[in-house]
């Protein structure tokens, strides 16, 4: 009976990760079929033609993805640096100081977690084209620098950060701005980690907004890549195609294995006071 308590919840969440991964293996399994297997529904992970080596370099060399790689690198980092910049003393200023109008400010960042991109998306790329600024990296990471969700993220992290070690932080003389980035930030460390997670992966698999404001090739991130693969392939060898997919995918999946311990703890500590 112990054992049946220890290993139950275990043996559900197993159960429950099987139909969240196989899209994945069969990504993965699709990338190592001939293009005569591709149909086949088997789940044998050992093709009987195995045909991988072809499948990737097609993929590598039919399109420039490391470029496209490189492209998703710039766009991502750019994105968490400014997110990370502006979020957190506006975390800080709506947890720990006192201020007219805080409740307000803080009402207004949850009613924003609800206006979808999608919303903006005219006015922006009307902004952009006005200033000629389309087909540029700032374009695709200008919409993205303030991240509301990393205000509210944060901010629920720093609420539970003591009170008496900032008021001593104070009396020592040090600045708000170095109690923030020196003493609070650093004591949410976990938090950090999984907003980045969460933002590295939004925007490096992000389609919609790259697909609006980038016509070039050479500025195409993964996502959009792929799209300019697929055209070059006519959507006929699904292995190359999945095997494109699972290049681009692998750096998210190591990002978050890396990082998981991370991303768990600091999902736990916004729900702490």
């Amino acid at each position: 009976m112990v054992l049946l308590r220890k290993y139950l919840p275990h043996l559900v969440l197993a159960l429950g990760a099987i139909p969240m991964l196989l899209p994945f293996y069969w990504m993965l399994l699709t990338s190592f079929r001939s293009p005569a297997e591709i149909f086949d529904v088997s789940l044998w992970p050992i093709p009987k033609n195995f045909d991988a080596v072809e499948n990737y370099a097609r993929a590598a060399g039919q399109v420039p993805m490391a470029r496209f790689m490189l492209n998703g690198v710039i766009v991502c980092l750019g994105i968490l640096i400014a997110q990370v910049l502006t979020a957190v003393p506006a975390a800080y200023a709506l947890a720990k100081l006192r201020f007219p109008a805080r409740k307000l400010m803080l009402s207004l960042v949850i009613a924003a977690l609800c206006i979808p991109m999608q919303a903006l998306a005219l006015p922006l790329y009307v902004g952009l084209a006005k200033t000629d600024l389309l087909n540029t990296y700032f374009a695709m990471m200008s919409p993205f620098f303030l991240s509301v969700f990393a205000i509210f993220l944060f901010h629920q992290s720093f609420r539970s950060y003591p009170d008496e070690i900032i008021e001593a932080a104070r009396i020592d003389g040090f600045s708000e701005m170095e109690i923030c980035w020196g003493l609070v930030l650093r004591g949410s460390l976990p938090s950090l980690a999984a907003f980045a997670v969460f933002s590295l992966v939004a925007h490096w698999n992000d389609l919609y907004w790259p697909m609006i404001v980038v016509t070039d090739t050479n500025l195409a991130p993964p996502p959009l890549g792929m799209l300019f693969f697929s055209d070059v392939e006519s959507g006929a060898n699904y292995g190359a195609l999945m095997a494109g997919a699972t290049i681009i995918t692998a750096p998210m999946v190591v990002c978050f294995l890396f990082a998981r311990k991370h991303f768990i703890a600091g999902l736990t500590m916004t729900g702490v006071k």
